[in-house]
């Protein structure tokens, strides 16, 4: 089957001495692995390797099998031309961080148009902004709702935030509840745009903390989540 699609790129891997597999997150298709042949050697080629840096918007014709094994793509263009995202050395490690935590929430190839509309919005939203301090959080936080998992905001007044069943309560009942100032900013970010999440003051460690507060909430409801490898260089950055 042929499918014209929008494309992210999400990942990709050099396989032998000329060729990537790439892992895109489609429009139509949800997320897909691609074998692209040769690519790393071919300088006359339609496809350029330089189309699949982490976080690309793509318009992509590819063959589907639909059997579970590597798809092939036919052709692709970048949608956008970005100015800053892949040159800005802030911007670019945020764009590690955030494929890796792409690679590691996404899996179904299926459509979900409503969670590409986000990811192309909030790139986008990155590469023409500079007031990026709290992007990191604001991103994650807004990833939950297409995730299936943002929190319960009916009792946001309460003190403890409980990581574990998504929920705002008055008491602690497990290990995974939480209190103090990095729950009382985490609570200024729900329901913000990313411009109002952008003025939100916090302090390096305040940051940190709901940084690594979210991580563990990722971790609890998402089945084979892990820390993204980017971390160390984010909170070097950041810190």
């Amino acid at each position: 089957m042929i499918i014209n699609s929008p494309a992210i790129v999400v990942h990709s891997l050099r396989y032998s001495e000329a060729d990537l597999i790439v892992s895109l997150f489609t429009k139509t298709d949800g997320i897909r692995k691609y074998l692209l042949r040769g690519i790393l050697k071919s300088k006359k080629g339609k496809i350029r390797s330089s189309l699949f840096q982490p976080l690309m918007l793509l318009e992509i014709e590819a063959s589907h099998k639909n059997k579970g094994t590597l798809e092939r793509i036919k052709e692709a263009r970048p949608l956008v031309h970005y100015t800053s995202l892949h040159t800005n050395f802030v911007k670019n490690a945020l764009v590690f961080f955030i494929s890796d935590i792409l690679k590691n929430s996404i899996q179904e190839e299926e459509a979900n148009t409503d969670l590409f509309e986000y990811l192309e919005t909030a790139i986008l939203w990155l590469d023409a902004h500079d007031n990026i301090g709290n992007f990191h959080i604001a991103f994650l936080i807004k990833l939950t709702q297409y995730l299936g998992f943002y929190p319960d905001i009916s009792q946001v007044e309460y003190e403890f935030f409980n990581m574990e069943d998504g929920v705002f309560q008055s008491l602690s009942t497990n290990v995974y509840c939480l209190s103090g100032m990095q729950v009382s900013k985490f609570k200024e970010f729900l329901g913000t745009t990313f411009e109002a999440s952008m003025n939100i003051g916090l302090s390096k460690i305040i940051r940190s903390e709901i940084l690594t507060m979210l991580l563990v909430y990722f971790e609890l409801h998402l089945h084979g989540f892990k820390k993204p490898k980017s971390l160390s260089v984010l909170n070097e950055i950041f810190n």
